[in-house]
C-alpha cells in the first residue's frame, strides 16, 4: 500500500502526492462512517485511488483546516487594507494554542504608511519571541529573508483577504501564477481569491499552504481563565495574581493590572476581547454540556465503526420479535 500527503481537496476528491507522482483519490466508505475528516496536509495510506487510512498527525489547526505543519506565517498588510492588530493577535494566539511556531510577515511595505509603525511592531513582537519580516511583493523587498525563513519547512499562510498572501508566493515563484485581486477602494478589504487550502512547492526546499482569508477566528473553544496562556506578555504575571482564576480585568490583587505599563495596550485590548468570547462559550457549555458520542471504538488496535443508538435499538427490537415468534411456535 502506498503512502502520500494530501496537498489539495476539491469536492469529494483528494489529491495525494507520494513524492514522485500525484494521484486523484476517493475515501474508503468506512472512513466516512467513522466521521474521519481528512485535511490538507494529512499523510495517508492509499491503494488504487482509494484512501484506506490516515497516518496519525503531529498537529493540526481547524481554522484554516490543515495538518502536519512546521510553522504558521501570519501575513498582514501595512496598508490597503489598514493593519488590523486585533486580527494579527488572533492568529498569534491561535498558533500559541496549537503550540506551533509563528512568523509575522508585514507585507506591502512599498505603500505609504506611518514610518514609526515598523519600529513599533518590531518592539512589540520581537521581545515575545516572534520572528518579524517586512516584505513587498511588488518591489521584491524582504523576499530573500522571507524565503530563508521558509527553507526546509511546510508553512501555512494565515491572514485576512487582501493582505497579499498569493502575491507573495507568486513573487517567490512566478511560475505558480496564483490568482490575486485588488483591494476594494470602497470597503478597503480584499476578496477571497484563494478558495481552498492547497500545498504548493515554492522551490525544492520550501512548501507553503495557500489558504483563503479568514476573518472569523473566535475564541469560542476555550475557558476564560486559560486565555492569558495564549499571551506571552500576560502569562508571565498570572502566577503572582491573588486568585488562580483571575481574568485580569478588575480583580483585587491582579499582577497583570499592576504591570500594565509593561504590556502593549493593543495586546491587552485583544486579550480582553478574547476573554469576552470565551465567557460566551463558557455560558453556552454550562447549559448544553460538552459530551460528544464517538462514532468509532478501538478493538485490537483497529478502528471499528460504532453502531448508532438508533440502529442498536432497532436491532434489539428485531431480536425481541424473533424471540416472541419462537415462543409462539413452541406453544
Amino acid at each position: 500500500m502506498a503512502q502520500g500527503q494530501i496537498y489539495k481537496i476539491h469536492s469529494d476528491f483528494y489529491y495525494v502526492d507520494d513524492g514522485v507522482c500525484s494521484y486523484e483519490c476517493k475515501v474508503r466508505e468506512v472512513l466516512k462512517k467513522q466521521k474521519e475528516r481528512l485535511l490538507v496536509g494529512d499523510f495517508v495510506e492509499f491503494d488504487n485511488g482509494v484512501i484506506e487510512c490516515i497516518i496519525p498527525r503531529k498537529n493540526y489547526i481547524s481554522r484554516p483546516s490543515v495538518a502536519n505543519i512546521d510553522q504558521i506565517i501570519i501575513v498582514s498588510a501595512l496598508k490597503e487594507p489598514d493593519l488590523n492588530i486585533e486580527q494579527l493577535n488572533r492568529y498569534a494566539a491561535l498558533a500559541k494554542y496549537h503550540n506551533i511556531p509563528a512568523i509575522l510577515c508585514f507585507n506591502k511595505s512599498d505603500l505609504q504608511f506611518e514610518q514609526h509603525l515598523k519600529k513599533r511592531l518590531t518592539d512589540i513582537y520581537e521581545p515575545l519571541g516572534y520572528k518579524v519580516v517586512f516584505t513587498s511583493a511588488i518591489e521584491h523587498s524582504g523576499l530573500k529573508k522571507f524565503e530563508k525563513l521558509l527553507k526546509d519547512k511546510t508553512s501555512v499562510l494565515c491572514g485576512i483577504s487582501g493582505a497579499g498572501k498569493s502575491s507573495l508566493i507568486n513573487a517567490l515563484n512566478p511560475n505558480l501564477k496564483l490568482k490575486t485581486k485588488q483591494v476594494s477602494e470602497k470597503i478597503q478589504r480584499g476578496t477571497h481569491t484563494t478558495r481552498h487550502c492547497e500545498i504548493v512547492k515554492v522551490n525544492e526546499k520550501a512548501r507553503i499552504v495557500d489558504t483563503p482569508g479568514f476573518s472569523n477566528v473566535k475564541f469560542d473553544f476555550i475557558m476564560p481563565a486559560d486565555v492569558d496562556l495564549l499571551f506571552e506578555d500576560i502569562a508571565k504575571f498570572r502566577s503572582v495574581c491573588k486568585y488562580s482564576d483571575c481574568l485580569h480585568k478588575n480583580e483585587d490583587g491582579c499582577a497583570v493590572l499592576a504591570n500594565l505599563d509593561k504590556i502593549d495596550l493593543t495586546r491587552y485590548e485583544s486579550y480582553l476581547a478574547f476573554v469576552e468570547e470565551a465567557q460566551d462559550f463558557k455560558e453556552k457549555v454550562k447549559y448544553e454540556g460538552r459530551k460528544v458520542e464517538l462514532s468509532k471504538k478501538v478493538i485490537n488496535n483497529k478502528n471499528v465503526v460504532k453502531i448508532s443508538g438508533k440502529k442498536r435499538q432497532s436491532a434489539r427490537n428485531t431480536l425481541k420479535q424473533q424471540l416472541y415468534k419462537e415462543f409462539e411456535n413452541d406453544e
